[in-house]
């Protein structure tokens, strides 16, 4: 098979923190010297694509703003097209709130006025935020959560996620979220074909974590291949119902797929 474009993870697949994956500078490299158009997709809905631009260039990764988006750009384009006049509570990082005004959401910090409740990763998440996300789905609101990633890789150390707030959230609210974004949503699947206009049978989703690189791929058709560098190890393979095209130990392997 001779492939077009490549959906690429980020955190777990080419970096770990700021640092490059060992052997995935050489995998990026061989997608291009394949003729494979590359569409990093990250499942981080705090920054916004510039800043990958930046870190992924450090890191020795060469792209371009446009190719690239994020939970936080589907999170965006889903609060535009359901949610466009609403006042919006969001419990999430100072990244995510800059998204929101930069896409011109509005948002509101009275519980009572909310016209829906967006969840996402935040290192200040409280006792204080749980009772405000209570209260303000007591009044039956939408409940919106970013990416459904419960744990994220880090330089040291896995790191609780977005979908451990949200779980947080949902459990004490005893309601499951009306929609979860990032990988794998039907958003997510709608901007990569958008962003890579070839046939499914054409393009790669590479990625380290089976219920949202893997399953994005799944649900679009397209060849999957799992990376053992960022969370997913053979126990997890094992047990899980997802069933990638190809297991790698890192994007270096990719020739393996490419040939």
């Amino acid at each position: 098979m001779a492939y077009s474009g490549a959906v690429i993870d980020v955190d777990g697949t080419v970096v770990r923190g700021d640092d490059p994956i060992p052997g995935a500078p050489a995998g990026y490299q061989r997608l291009g010297e394949a003729g494979i158009e590359p569409l990093f997709v990250s499942n981080n809905p705090t920054k916004a694509p510039p800043a990958y631009v930046d870190r992924l260039g450090a890191a020795g990764y060469d792209i371009d703003a446009d190719r690239v988006f994020t939970a936080g750009s589907v999170t965006m384009r889903y609060l535009r097209e359901h949610h466009a006049d609403d006042d919006l509570l969001c419990i999430g990082a100072p990244g995510l709130l800059d998204q929101f005004a930069d896409a011109g959401l509005s948002t509101t910090d009275d519980v009572d006025a909310a016209d829906a409740l967006v969840a996402s990763i935040d290192r200040g998440f409280d006792y204080d935020d749980l009772c405000t996300a209570l209260w303000a789905l007591e009044r039956d609101i939408p409940f919106i959560g970013t990416d459904p990633d419960v744990v994220i890789p880090a330089p040291e150390r896995d790191m609780p996620g977005s979908g451990a707030v949200i779980n947080a959230i949902a459990g004490v609210a005893e309601r499951d979220p009306d929609a979860v974004l990032g990988k794998p949503s039907d958003t997510a699947i709608e901007m990569v074909r958008e962003r890579l206009p070839y046939p499914a049978e054409e393009c790669l989703v590479i990625g380290d974590r089976l219920d949202t690189d893997i399953a994005l791929g799944e649900r679009a058709g397209m060849t999957t291949v799992l990376v053992r560098s960022g969370v997913t190890d053979d126990d997890d393979l094992a047990a899980s119902a997802i069933d990638p095209d190809h297991v790698i130990d890192h994007l270096g392997e990719i020739d393996r797929v490419v040939g």
